[in-house]
């Protein structure tokens, strides 16, 4: 398999062998009718580079078709530069500094940016933990709680400053495995059904569960083999190896990109921004994948994925 270099970053017919050579590894496959035999490559001045011809079902075609880049006027090369950058941003990278980075228009880098985090979503989840493994669960809320009016008990008096609540915030629940994978769920409210159902279906039965001490979790023994708390209420933060400090540490690379390098997300999309910031988790540096892997990683995951701009657009 080819490594990435340069001239597929700067040279769209480079960057067209390289993607090709990463989605065919058998050679090409037609995207219309699945035959992989009587194709040929069109040759010419006017033929757009990478087109190929079918002649079973005797249509046209690129590697576009079926993947993120489809119907896509960007150059194959700039979309490259979008995802190592991507990749390789541990907090990520903003749609405006894409758009000065690639040349590209701020609508089509914010939609370039859209897509990518598509490819980087994990469509085969199996369970986390399994035997004898460590899951940590927490929950944490993104956002600006934006009703601090008085309550009517307080009766015309002056509204005391006081800690922001959660109730207008947006619910993020997190799962991660020790040493292992994060798998993070945007909740519309985090309540003791909807978390208790999210951390049965997606944690091994024979895993032992670390969380604080928040009822959410209250009876979660029964359906693990066992269930540990700490309580931060009584600053009580690590009990020999019962913490919640590893799902906690990853909310906080989150937390920091959000603010940082995103400060906006509508609450339509956040589920794509954890897919991106659980992505680059589980293809870290730690469990041996440097950014050239995990920018083949995310080319792996572009076919069967495509987005429209209204479909992203659309609640």
């Amino acid at each position: 398999m080819s490594v990435l270099s340069d001239r597929h970053f700067h040279d769209e017919a480079e960057a067209y062998k390289f993607v090709e050579a990463r989605i065919w590894p058998n050679g090409p496959t037609c995207p219309h009718c699945g035959g992989v035999e009587r194709i040929s490559k069109m040759e010419g001045k006017s033929t757009r580079i990478g087109t190929y011809k079918c002649y079973q079902c005797r249509k046209p075609f690129t590697v576009k078709i079926g993947t993120i880049f489809e119907a896509s006027h960007v150059k194959l090369n700039h979309w490259l530069q979008a995802i190592f950058l991507i990749a390789s941003s541990k907090k990520g990278i903003s749609s405006n500094q894409l758009h000065r980075t690639l040349g590209v228009t701020l609508k089509t880098a914010w939609f370039i940016s859209h897509r990518i985090r598509e490819a980087m979503r994990d469509g085969k989840l199996g369970p986390l933990g399994g035997s004898g493994m460590v899951v940590e669960a927490d929950e944490t809320y993104l956002g600006k709680a934006t009703d601090q009016s008085p309550s009517p008990q307080r009766k015309g008096r002056p509204l005391l400053k006081r800690k922001a609540g959660t109730s207008n915030k947006r619910a993020i629940l997190g799962l991660i495995e020790r040493g292992g994978s994060v798998r993070t769920f945007h909740v519309v409210q985090a309540t003791k059904v909807n978390v208790a159902e999210l951390v049965t279906d997606n944690i091994a039965r024979e895993s032992i569960l670390y969380t604080d001490e928040s009822k959410l979790y209250g009876g979660m023994g029964d359906h693990f083999a066992d269930h540990q708390s700490v309580k931060h209420s009584a600053k009580e933060y690590v009990r020999g190896e019962v913490h919640s400090n590893t799902i906690e540490s990853y909310f906080s690379i989150f937390k920091r990109g959000m603010r940082g390098t995103y400060q906006h997300c509508a609450e339509k999309h956040l589920h794509r921004y954890l897919a991106e910031f659980d992505f680059r988790h589980n293809a870290r540096v730690a469990l041996g994948v440097n950014d050239e892997a995990r920018a083949g990683r995310i080319l792996d995951g572009v076919v069967g994925k495509r987005l429209t701009y209204e479909t992203t657009s659309a609640r």
